[in-house]
């Protein structure tokens, strides 16, 4: 530190940063790593319009990163310019930035780059005769322009890394990590841009080779390579535009579950983001299939207008703020909780290529409540289900299976016990079915063979072999019917003799006035008393037993986060789906051939039957070959 700078920074005088100072400030929100400079060069090379993108690594990233493309390039004038700060091509005036389609905007990259250290580029234009290049180092941000032979395009050299701030370099990890961390951006970037070809060297090693992918196959090839072929074996293709909305790409079944969200990748207009908007949407519609601790796997791409998403909000450009935050997260978990619903056995079954959408029978077709004598059944049972005591078994019209229902002082069944469980909690069908001759009439998940130790039942389809967990399977199925017959009803409210007072802040107050007529639906009934206090009048009858006031703030915390929440539709749900596990046949319970038949009918209507209440799958397939696999049958 000079004479001249202690004493401007003992007084505490203002004074002007140098340029270099102010680039390695820039540099530690832009350039964390490796990775960081990668994504960056990429991007630029992206919005060049570059068809091939080749990257040459060496040491993690640490000693070189070298990106070359066969882009636009830049003209020799303009080198100078493309390492200074806040220089860019890309915008012009403040009503561009509002409406950004390139996916770099802010002109501080290679400036920030440059600073921490020595960097070469190398750019020919179209129409240039010849090829140009600058080079700069950290310490004193000097250029020099120079000939140079290079095809059409730009090439970025970017050597020592934060050679001139060890305290960052100190911060970098193993070779590995680095590595690790960088080729997780290509892959992004390669999963964004299947147009685009990508090819990857480290220490003189060729590790990817992503070719162009121009139709379905090669796509779908690409996907393949970057998320595993187990992805894409087992996920949906999804595709919908609605009010402006684009959402198209893939979603993982629940049964390919991961225990990191490592596998999840979402775009909006192109650009890799993390959103937290984005990721409570996908939780809300896994949650009914997904097991405690797994996360899903996506890879999802929504296009919407540029002029409503604002992707000025962060330095790295990870996150974006929707104009319309509740609209976007209504459509993300509405197609999202649709289309695992409308997952049937035979999507299992089928060939990745050939899934598509499938007509459902819906209405008494598909299994679904009919009569509103049922609705209400339902909702009585639920509300007596307290006071009643559960079976054993839960299937009430096979007689001695082993369980006691309800009984009166004379020994009979109550008249509760055979109204409620004899009409709701009998769901397998009792005619006898035969196998059908013709092959191509065996349905999904085929016909019953027998049941192996009072848990599984054994079916024969036209794949093979199929083993279900019989208890899980019903129990999806009367979870099922239980939210179907819930939703029709409706929620009913219970006053209370004392009302609750709630202190909140004033925006919660607000919020909850807002919604007051939302929250009347859900069985609640919310008074303002004051700026920031609020009294609970009623609750969902069945939820007497939450802790209404703390259920209430989270609820008004979701609401202000979020614009919506489904806090009270999960208390509910998680008492239904106890319900439907205390309803569910038993393990040890014997069942008939056309009862076992029944169930797998049902099963093949139920939306998320392939998953019970918990997350468990509920049945599994066993092909031919895997069969013969396992009796070494044809070598």
């Amino acid at each position: 530190m000079s004479e001249q700078q202690a004493v401007a920074l003992a007084s505490g005088r203002i004074q002007l940063l140098s340029p270099r100072l102010a680039n390695q400030i820039a540099a530690g929100e832009v350039v964390e790593r490796p990775a960081s400079v990668i994504k960056e060069l990429l991007e630029n090379s992206l919005d060049s319009g570059a068809r091939r993108i080749d990257v040459e690594v060496e040491q993690g990233g640490s000693k070189l990163l070298k990106v070359r493309d066969d882009g636009s390039g830049i003209a020799a004038d303009d080198l100078p310019l493309a390492l200074a700060r806040h220089a860019t091509s890309k915008i012009r005036e403040l009503e561009d930035l509002e409406q950004v389609m390139s996916l770099g905007f802010r002109g501080e990259a290679l400036a920030s780059i440059s600073s921490v250290a020595r960097l070469t580029l190398t750019s020919r234009t179209k129409d240039a005769e010849q090829a140009w290049q600058v080079e700069t180092e950290g310490r004193d941000m000097v250029t020099l322009v120079q000939p140079a032979a290079h095809p059409v395009g730009t090439s970025v050299e970017v050597r020592d890394l934060f050679f001139n701030t060890p305290a960052r370099r100190k911060f970098l990890k193993t070779e590995k990590t680095e590595f690790d961390h960088l080729q997780e951006v290509i892959k992004r970037l390669a999963l964004a841009r299947f147009d685009v070809a990508f090819h990857l060297r480290h220490n003189g090693k060729s590790i990817l080779a992503l070719h162009e992918a121009v139709d379905d196959l090669s796509r779908a090839r690409r996907v393949a390579a970057v998320c595993g072929p187990g992805f894409l074996e087992q996920a949906l293709p999804i595709e919908i535009e609605r009010n402006g909305l684009r959402l198209w790409g893939w979603v993982g079944l629940p049964t390919f579950s991961r225990s990191q969200a490592d596998l999840q990748y979402f775009y909006v207009n192109g650009r890799m983001v993390r959103d937290k908007l984005v990721s409570h949407a996908v939780r809300q519609a896994y949650r009914d299939v997904l097991f405690n601790g797994r996360h899903p796997t996506f890879l999802l791409f929504l296009e919407i207008d540029p002029a409503v998403v604002d992707v000025n909000v962060h330095p790295t450009k990870h996150e974006v703020r929707f104009r319309d935050g509740r609209m976007v997260h209504d459509f993300l978990y509405g197609t999202l909780h649709r289309a695992l619903g409308d997952v049937r056995p035979e999507d299992h079954l089928a060939a990745p290529a050939a899934l598509a959408e499938v007509e459902r029978p819906t209405g008494l077709a598909a299994g679904e409540f009919g009569p509103q004598s049922e609705m209400s059944l339902a909702g009585a049972l639920l509300e007596r289900s307290a006071g009643l005591e559960r079976p054993v078994g839960s299937v009430w019209q096979s007689p001695g299976a082993g369980y006691q229902a309800p009984r009166t002082q004379s020994g009979l069944p109550t008249a509760e016990a055979q109204g409620v469980y004899r009409e709701y909690f009998a769901p397998l069908n009792s005619a006898a079915e035969s196998l059908p001759e013709q092959q191509g009439d065996v349905p999904p998940l085929g016909y019953a063979l027998a049941q192996l130790k009072g848990v599984y039942i054994l079916a024969e389809n036209a794949q093979g072999l199929v083993l279900v967990d019989m208890h899980a399977a019903h129990e999806r199925i009367m979870y099922e019917r239980l939210k179907t017959a819930m939703a029709t009803e409706g929620l009913r409210g219970q006053p209370l003799l004392v009302p609750e007072s709630l202190a909140v802040s004033q925006r919660e107050a607000d919020c909850a006035e807002e919604h007051g007529e939302w929250f009347q639906q859900l069985g609640f009934e919310l008074q303002r008393m004051g700026p920031e206090s609020l009294a609970i009048r009623q609750t969902p009858a069945l939820l007497k037993q939450a802790q209404a006031p703390q259920l209430v703030r989270d609820v008004l915390a979701d609401l202000l986060e979020y614009g919506s929440s489904d806090r009270i539709k999960a208390h509910i749900n998680e008492l239904l789906g106890t319900m439907a596990c205390h309803g569910a046949v038993r393990a040890n319970r014997r069942l008939t051939l056309p009862e076992m038949n029944g169930l797998l009918r049902d099963m093949e209507q139920t939306e998320r039957s392939g998953q019970c209440n918990h997350g468990r799958p509920t049945w599994t397939q066993l092909g031919m070959d895997d069969l013969d696999k396992l009796f070494l049958r044809g070598r």
